[in-house]
Parts: structure tokens; C-alpha cells; sequence
């Protein structure tokens, strides 16, 4: 199965330069820039909007909950609430990780002269 493909107008993804990934509760999925701008003026319900995950939004997004999680999972800061809040602070690391293996790895860092879609 091909992971390259825009799930909002169904082309090929030709380089990490147009890919975003994009989670909306425990789903990962591909777009196309231009096509995740259409989709989140789309998305109108506070539960159905789309976040990116790849990006600057994501890398910071990645890093402040890696401290977090480290300050809650190696202190005794909350107690056992603490150790909790530290184990659900992973999971957008753990989206992170799954976009860039199965998305991000698999696309050419950029391609100088590529067909638009």
C-alpha cells in the first residue's frame, strides 16, 4: 500500500516539502499542504479538526511535552497523578514518531522540478 497518497484529493505526495501529517485523535494521515488548508476551513466541530503533527507546530509540540513527560515520570512532583500525566504527555511524541517512520522517512527531502497536482 502506498502511504504517499493525499487523503483529501487522493494524489501522490512527491516530497516532504508539500507533506502534512496531520492527527485527529489516535489517526495519522497524509495531505498535501494546499489540501490541509482546504480541510481545516472545512472542519467547523472543535472535536473533528485535524492538528498537524509534522512542522514546526509539531516539533514544538514534541519537545515541550518530552519535558514534561520527563519532569513527571523522574520526579515525585502529583504523585501517582503525576506519573499518569507524564505517560499521556507521550503520546504526541509517540504520533510524531509514527508520522515520520511511516510518512515522513519514505519521501525525498525535496524535488527541484516536480509535477503539480
Amino acid at each position: 500500500m502506498n502511504t504517499n497518497i493525499c487523503r483529501y484529493c487522493y494524489k501522490e505526495i512527491q516530497d516532504r516539502d508539500e507533506l502534512v501529517t496531520a492527527s485527529n485523535w489516535f489517526r495519522v494521515r497524509p495531505y498535501h499542504y494546499r489540501c490541509f488548508e482546504k480541510l481545516s476551513q472545512e472542519t467547523e466541530t472543535v472535536g473533528g479538526n485535524w492538528t498537524p503533527v509534522n512542522g514546526m507546530t509539531g516539533l514544538v509540540t514534541v519537545i515541550l511535552m518530552l519535558i514534561l513527560a520527563a519532569v513527571m515520570l523522574t520526579t515525585n512532583i502529583l504523585g501517582m497523578i503525576g506519573d499518569l500525566l507524564g505517560v499521556l504527555a507521550l503520546y504526541p511524541i509517540f504520533l510524531r514518531m509514527i508520522s515520520y517512520f511511516v510518512f515522513e522517512m519514505r519521501l525525498p527531502k525535496y524535488i527541484e522540478n516536480k509535477r503539480r497536482h
